[in-house]
């Protein structure tokens, strides 16, 4: 009974601290959107069409507009997406593809600049200063610096075999690095340009991975595996092998491995990972001993998972808009014609105007104390 009491007394707080916010959220005028890049599941068109297509968190995420990008295949086929990222000082977004890399202006929506890159393009990340990007191969052995402005390369960083995942730490001071051809987590020290470090080695090979908002620990799903792996960032090792209980690890449809996407929650007190053989999100503890709390299931294959910046929402690359504390469903994000959306390249952008000011990040980062 006082352990009702203890969560009815939570909730509460909760769902007040959230109307608080919302109340400040318009009284400051800022408004939130979300932003999904289609197509971002593979070349499928059917999840969503080709373009930018925006969503009104504070509406219910209702279908707001498409936003033309480019990004075509030498067939004529709209090229597979592989990332998202803002950059607000140039007041752009990024969308890179299989071949490239295009820069939208987010007022104008124009497309700025677009290119082609030798070895082509995978999921990249941009400096918190807005300007530099690292971008890799795809699924070759090396990363591109990139100029966030012109799209010039400042530098290659030859890492291993088989680029793939980016994230740039909080900090600026770290990016890491995800080989899918490797079992280490490699870290690059931008203001070099060069590899300084790697974390591991893990099990398998790294796949989807996210970090804490202090560069000080690493989620990493690995091949093989319905789990997740943890790494201690500082120490440069493997911590915990966590694996997910109650359910078969089956053969998936995309990505080869059993859990292919893994979100830390804002706030880093749970881990969200994707389950593509059951088509479920499974919900664990970001602390040890990493309980494993609840399975939600998705009405489709998940292969990567987002959250909004304040953690209220979580966005599984199914196209489910799901509440985090209640766990429940509680929209579907659905296009123009009302057809089901889903994508792995998502991001939200807050504006003041037309202006944006705050941007969230295409991976289930960690944000404590920021």
């Amino acid at each position: 009974m006082k352990r009702t009491c203890f969560w009815l007394i939570f909730l509460q707080i909760a769902f007040t601290y959230v109307g608080i916010a919302q109340q400040v959220r318009k009284a400051s005028g800022t408004k939130r959107y979300l932003y999904v890049a289609t197509p971002g599941i593979r070349d499928y068109l059917g999840y969503g069409g080709h373009g930018l297509l925006v969503f009104d968190m504070d509406n219910n995420h209702r279908f707001v507009k498409r936003i033309a990008t480019r990004g075509l295949h030498p067939n004529g086929k709209p090229s597979n997406v592989k990332g998202v990222a803002v950059s607000l000082p140039l007041n752009s977004i990024f969308v890179s593809t299989i071949e490239g890399l295009q820069r939208i202006d987010l007022t104008t929506e124009k497309v700025v600049w677009e290119k082609t890159f030798e070895g082509g393009c995978d999921r990249m990340a941009i400096s918190p200063d807005g300007r530099t990007m690292y971008l890799p191969s795809l699924e070759k052995g090396f990363w591109n610096v990139v100029s966030c402005e012109t799209g010039d390369i400042i530098k290659k960083i030859n890492v291993h075999k088989r680029a793939h995942n980016t994230i740039y730490g909080a900090s600026g001071n770290a990016v890491y690095m995800g080989d899918i051809a490797s079992p280490w987590l490699h870290i690059a020290d931008p203001k070099t340009h060069e590899l300084t470090r790697k974390v591991g080695s893990f099990a398998n090979y790294v796949r989807p991975f996210t970090v804490t908002a202090d560069e000080s620990l690493a989620y990493i799903t690995v091949d093989s595996l319905l789990g997740f792996e943890v790494g201690d960032i500082r120490k440069g090792t493997k911590i915990a092998h966590i694996e997910v209980e109650g359910w078969e690890r089956g053969p998936v449809r995309r990505h080869g491995n059993p859990s292919h996407g893994i979100g830390l929650t804002p706030d880093e007190t749970e881990i969200w990972l994707c389950d593509g053989h059951n088509m479920r999100m499974h919900v664990f503890s970001a602390k040890p001993p990493y309980q494993q709390r609840t399975t939600i299931p998705v009405q489709d294959m998940p292969g990567w998972v987002t959250f909004s910046m304040d953690g209220r929402y979580a966005y599984p690359s199914s196209g489910e808009v799901i509440d985090v504390k209640t766990r429940k469903i509680v929209g579907i994000l659905t296009d123009e014609f009302h057809n089901n959306v889903a994508s792995e390249k998502m991001v939200e952008i807050q504006f003041a105007g037309d202006k944006p000011v705050r941007a969230g990040d295409q991976f289930g980062i960690g944000r404590a104390g920021k």
